[in-house]
């Protein structure tokens, strides 16, 4: 019995760890140089959490790359939330609504007033530490400013939504806000807040 579960886990390590050096060697292909990147200081009931640093692909979804770091410029996601929590998948946040509304069941859901992405989809797979961009129903073209951090493998997200980021360092904070409690909706029972900033 033993000797099957750790076969299982090797094998679920093995495939993660072929799943990382696939995105790897697509990104090598595309821009082996620094990219830009971004630090999201997380806090709950006025307590740092942690940090997340970001690693964003201009060269893989260049006009959602451009709207982040345009709306990071402005300081726009400062007072955004992470407002679904779903362990083993997403975490997912920056919402306009999260931090303009008190109504959380609205939170997921993009201000009128907001600038639509059209889909840059990629060969770049969702796995744990990815970053992509939610979008409205089945219309592709519908990315705002909201962002999903993956918290595992989710193939079927592959080709559907625009991978055009990845954690760097922090890792440990995304897992810690996979861990916290949760309420119907998969909203935090208590908010966790952000700010973004650029990297010198």
């Amino acid at each position: 019995m033993k000797r099957v579960i750790l076969l299982s886990l090797f094998f679920v390590i093995y495939t993660l760890s072929s799943f990382a050096d696939d995105n790897d060697e697509l990104l090598k292909t595309l821009n082996p140089g620094p990219k830009p990147k971004y630090t999201i200081t997380v806090s709950q009931l006025d307590k740092e959490i942690g940090k997340i640093t970001l690693e964003l692909f201009p060269e893989v979804a260049p006009k959602h790359c451009r709207n982040f770091d345009s709306l990071v410029a402005i300081k726009f996601y400062d007072g955004t939330k992470f407002h679904r929590i779903i362990p083993s998948f997403v975490i997912q946040g920056g919402g306009y609504n999260s931090k303009i509304d008190s109504n959380k069941k609205k939170w997921g859901v993009s201000h009128p007033s907001q600038t639509r992405l059209p889909a840059e989809f990629s060969k770049l797979l969702h796995i744990k530490g990815y970053v992509s961009m939610p979008r409205k129903g089945n219309d592709l073209n519908s990315g705002t400013s909201q962002m999903f951090i993956c918290l595992g493998e989710a193939s079927d997200l592959d080709g559907q939504y625009t991978v055009f980021g990845r954690v760097t360092q922090g890792i440990e904070t995304v897992e810690a806000i996979e861990k916290v409690p949760v309420v119907e909706g998969d909203y935090p029972l208590n908010d966790i807040t952000m700010t973004v900033v650029k990297n010198n």
